[in-house]
């Protein structure tokens, strides 16, 4: 029998969205306000989904305190209270959501869950959230 858990953490980091590709003049017609030089900050709140069979002895996916300990290390030690714009991740490419829910999505991937990653989903603003559930999820 396969289950999903989904679990929310929060963190908050600045950005500022700005492609070195583009002029002054593209970059604010394309990014607007959020081109602001002094970049801009969010309350992000990110969810992590996994599946899995339910184990016959713990009644769980997976355990949650793997999973806390595993994306407080990993993802909410590197990213909490961070410009985003000087991070390795994005040197080379814009700090928007989309390519944050993605770099997140990378991490979680590659640690060592038992669980199966269905997909990474943050909220940016009360208007805006990003979802990734990988390549083969087309």
């Amino acid at each position: 029998m396969k289950a999903h858990l989904t679990r929310r953490y929060m963190f908050s980091a600045s950005h500022r969205l700005h492609s070195d590709e583009m002029s002054a003049e593209e970059n604010r017609a394309t990014f607007g306000k959020c081109n602001n030089p002094y970049g801009h900050g969010h309350n992000y709140m990110v969810e992590v989904t996994v599946s899995g069979r339910v184990d016959d002895q713990t009644g769980m996916v997976c355990n949650l305190a793997d999973l806390d300990n595993f994306v407080h290390s990993e993802i909410l030690e590197r990213y909490d209270h961070q410009n985003l714009n000087l991070l390795p991740e994005f040197a080379k490419q814009v700090p928007t959501t989309e390519n944050l829910c993605l770099a997140i999505y990378e991490i979680v991937k590659r640690g060592c869950l038992k669980a199966h990653l269905e997909k990474v989903r943050i909220e940016e603003t009360m208007m805006n959230s990003f979802e990734y559930a990988g390549e083969d999820s087309r």
